[in-house]
């Protein structure tokens, strides 16, 4: 009596060995792996500047995971598909980051419309003030006016690491900053505040004797000119000015 032998089904049977699959294999993995590590780095370094768009990129990138699962026999195909696309995502990221770096090495841009600081209310002021030194650099810069402030309304530290303080005067017109303010200024600009350049600005000017007394303490003076020019890029910074010759005296 015979005995039967039994068959292993198609589904049973071994396959070959096949050098070019495996390598195919090997270097389908690598290329999703590549692809994938870019694309995810490029979308994490710019999710914080564009959310969206990093949710886009995730969404494409498991839709082409499931067709890869899905369809092995166009494996190759879709695997070619995402991996340009994430080479794609990675040249737009870096693309982006490059302009961003060129945006801030950029001069900062100037208001389109002058600003008309007399018509802001005096701590509105204080904070246009500090925004025109971050603009120019100062990032530090901060209103710290208020009651016990002892004259300085403004600090920062200027590019090159001297402390800036600033006292706001947001007057009309016809009232000037006079000497009396100008001197309790200067006693404690520099005692108690330790500024490097002691800077007062007043939407209204200066008389001439407060101009006699900061030129004498080396206080610089910022009226509605000055302000502007500085405001609307015609001028250097405060601190930049003071290194130039007869820097900070205004017109009465």
């Amino acid at each position: 009596m015979g005995i039967p032998i039994r068959r292993r089904s198609v589904h049973e049977r071994r396959r070959p060995f096949d050098l070019r699959r495996t390598t195919f294999g090997f270097a389908l993995i690598a290329l999703i792996l590549a692809g994938g590590g870019m694309a995810l780095r490029a979308a994490w370094r710019s999710a914080g500047r564009h959310p969206v768009a990093a949710v886009l990129v995730i969404a494409l990138l498991l839709v082409a995971a499931l067709l890869v699962l899905r369809r092995r026999r166009r494996a190759r195909r879709i695997a070619e598909t995402v991996t340009d696309a994430a080479y794609g995502i990675v040249d737009a990221g870096i693309a982006e980051l490059d302009a961003a770096d060129a945006a801030r090495a950029e001069p900062p841009e100037v208001a389109a419309h002058p600003v008309d600081y007399a018509e802001l209310d005096p701590y509105a002021f204080e904070e246009a003030v500090a925004a025109l030194c971050r603009r120019d650099g100062c990032a530090d810069a901060e209103v710290v006016g208020g009651a016990g402030d002892l004259g300085a309304d403004v600090v920062a530290t200027t590019p090159d690491g001297r402390r800036l303080v600033v006292q706001c005067k947001r007057y009309g017109p016809g009232n000037r900053a006079g000497s009396q303010e100008l001197q309790r200024f200067g006693g404690t600009c520099y005692a108690v505040h330790e500024a490097d350049i002691a800077l007062v600005v007043s939407t209204g000017g200066f008389t001439e004797p407060a101009l006699d007394y900061a030129e004498q303490c080396a206080i610089l003076c910022y009226g509605p000119e000055e302000l502007a020019a500085w405001s609307e890029g015609g001028a250097p910074p405060p601190w930049v000015a003071a290194e130039e010759p007869a820097a900070g005296l205004s017109a009465p």
